[in-house]
């Protein structure tokens, strides 16, 4: 069991992020000592999907702490992740008669967690939040730091809100009933993270994540044991970033800036984008854009052609990826003028000086064919 303590100074709030085996099945005590005694109803979102693998167990669990528990099941994809969802999920609160002291569980991966929170957040201008991520991607990126948001036609997350959820629960069990795409992408994001911010969180993210792979792993103690504890230290290490940057300040710039998390969105975006959602998980995505950030870096003098490899190798260990090099780069470049990150009319590139050490550079200073460059090679199919 692992615990990870999220402390937010700025506006004093203060929460916990659970990590173990068996929660869900231990949900509603955890969720009615996170919310007190005057909690009432509790709205499960999820999925068909992994509703029926995990909804009986956390409706149960939160029954038998005295919670009413009504359940809205999304469609799937983040293609969903809509103004059309909101709205249906906003429906449901109030015909469900939620009050200010009920509670929204969200209960699946990065997509649920984002509608269900940005829900809990506009509705009565704010009702308590759990997340219960279900995927590796939404145990140590999605779940942790209070963002929530649904997409718009011309991009990913452009109508959204900064909304702390009250409790993570971190269910290591979720993971033996991911396909091999889904702990893919969730590497992936987990080599962003060392890869940007600390080179001893991705050594250990690259000796964990091969063995991961293996059919049955999951089952063997010890290695239950290394992925709890890798999952909380990247929990940590976000956690961190989010303490001392909650709402992502435009003025900061520096390797303590929340924007260093963004290392690789500005291309995962694009490619999300236009695909329509359909193509890549986000994660898989952002394995792409890690490589194209790393095609800058070298190109621009800041990072050594063997670091560049060693992110290659890192992106190639987390699994096979979708196909990119059909997708036109003018249509790339196009997109990426519509990122939500943009200040000024430019985007904000986070490049590496290293592994380990994050950079963020103005979109100004990586010149039209640097670009182009960088998306050909970045893109290319890894062998």
């Amino acid at each position: 069991m692992q615990t990870v303590h999220v402390r937010l100074p700025a506006r004093r709030t203060n929460y916990d992020i659970e990590i173990g085996s068996g929660l869900i099945a231990k949900a509603g005590e955890y969720v009615r000592a996170a919310l007190g005694a005057d909690a009432r109803r509790a709205v499960v979102i999820s999925n068909r999907k992994v509703f029926d693998l995990f909804g009986d167990a956390c409706v149960d669990a939160l029954r038998s702490s005295n919670f009413q528990v009504m359940v809205w099941l999304m469609k799937d994809g983040e293609q969903n992740k809509s103004l059309r969802s909101l709205e249906q999920a906003l429906r449901f609160f109030s015909e469900s008669g939620i009050e200010r002291n009920d509670v929204v569980v969200a209960l699946g991966g990065g997509v649920v967690g984002d509608l269900a929170g940005f829900a809990a957040a506009s509705y009565l201008r704010g009702v308590a939040f759990i997340q219960v991520p279900t995927t590796l991607l939404a145990q140590i990126d999605a779940s942790v730091g209070g963002k929530v948001a649904v997409n718009l036609p011309a991009g990913k997350n452009l109508v959204g809100a900064f909304y702390q959820p009250r409790l993570v629960l971190i269910d290591i069990d979720t993971l033996q009933t991911l396909p091999q795409r889904e702990l893919t992408a969730g590497w992936c994001e987990a080599v962003k993270q060392g890869a940007v911010g600390d080179r001893k969180l991705f050594d250990r993210t690259v000796r964990v994540l091969p063995a991961t792979h293996a059919s049955g792993v999951l089952h063997s103690g010890g290695l239950r044991t290394q992925l709890s504890a890798t999952i909380a230290a990247h929990c940590r290490f976000k956690a961190a970033i989010v303490a001392g940057d909650e709402r992502e300040s435009i003025s900061r710039n520096d390797a303590r800036s929340r924007k260093i998390l963004n290392f690789g969105h500005t291309t995962a975006h694009a490619l999300e984008a236009v695909t329509a959602y359909k193509r890549f998980r986000h994660g898989e995505a952002v394995g792409y854009g890690i490589l194209v950030a790393g095609e800058i870096s070298k190109n621009l003098g800041m990072l050594r052609p063997d670091a560049l490899e060693s992110l290659r190798q890192a992106v190639r260990a987390c699994g096979p990826l979708p196909l990119a090099n059909d997708i036109e780069i003018n249509r790339l470049m196009t997109a990426m003028k519509s990122d939500k990150k943009s200040i000024a009319g430019s985007v904000k590139w986070v490049l590496l000086k290293g592994i380990g050490k994050g950079h963020i550079v103005d979109g100004r200073e990586v010149r039209t064919q640097i670009l182009r460059k960088a998306l050909s090679d970045g893109l290319r199919p890894l062998r």
